[in-house]
C-alpha cells in the first residue's frame, strides 16, 4: 500500500499540484486586477471593524477561527522542512506563492458568498460543493467533491495527525516501530 501512496504523492503533490495552484493563482491575480494588492488596506480596515451587535463575532475573531482551521501540523511541518532543506531563500518563495495564492483565496471566498443558500430560519449555508453545483450546473461534480472531502477529512487528516504524532514519539527509547505506531494510531 505504501508504494502506491508514495507513487501517487510523487505525481500529484509535485509537480501537478504546485503547477496547477500556481497557474490558478496567477490567472486569478490577472483576472482580478491584482486584488490582493489593490484591496490590502481595505481588508485590514474590515478586519479591524467592531461587531455591530452585542455578542456578535468580530471580523478579527472570524479571521482567527478561519486561520486556525486552515493552518495545521502539515503547514507548520512543511514550513520548517522547507527552511531546513531550502534555506532562507525558501521563505522568500513561500511568501511569493502565498501572495499569488491570495487571489485564489479571494475567488474561493467570493464564490462562497455569491452562491450561499439560506434555510427557512434565514441562516446561511454553502461552500465549494454548493457553488460547484450552482455555478457549473453539475450536481454530480458537487457531490463528488463533497464525497472526496469527507474521505479526506475522515481518513487523510486523521492518518496525517497520527503519523506526525507517532513519528514524534520515535525519538524516545521506549518507541518500538512494530508496536507503538499501532497503539498511537488506535488512540
Amino acid at each position: 500500500m505504501m508504494p502506491i501512496l508514495d507513487y501517487l504523492d510523487g505525481i500529484l503533490y509535485y509537480p501537478i499540484l504546485v503547477v496547477v495552484l500556481t497557474a490558478a493563482g496567477l490567472y486569478f491575480t490577472c483576472r482580478t486586477g491584482l486584488v490582493q494588492f489593490r484591496m490590502f488596506w481595505e481588508s485590514i480596515r474590515l478586519v479591524m471593524e467592531k461587531p455591530q451587535n452585542e455578542g456578535a463575532v468580530s471580523p478579527f475573531h472570524a479571521l482567527m477561527v478561519s486561520t486556525a482551521s486552515r493552518v495545521g501540523t502539515g503547514n507548520i511541518l512543511g514550513v520548517s522542512t522547507a527552511i531546513c532543506l531550502g534555506g532562507p531563500g525558501s521563505v522568500f518563495w513561500m511568501w511569493v506563492i502565498a501572495v499569488i495564492g491570495g487571489a485564489s483565496a479571494f475567488i474561493e471566498s467570493t464564490l462562497a458568498q455569491v452562491y450561499k443558500r439560506r434555510d427557512s430560519k434565514g441562516d446561511s449555508y454553502g461552500g465549494p460543493a454548493y457553488y460547484i453545483e450552482s455555478a457549473m450546473h453539475n450536481r454530480t461534480l458537487g457531490v463528488l467533491f463533497a464525497f472526496f472531502l469527507i474521505i479526506t477529512y475522515a481518513g487523510g487528516f486523521n492518518m496525517l495527525a497520527s503519523y506526525n504524532l507517532q513519528s514524534t514519539f520515535a525519538a524516545y527509547s521506549w518507541y518500538d516501530p512494530a508496536v507503538t505506531p499501532w497503539i498511537i494510531g488506535a488512540v
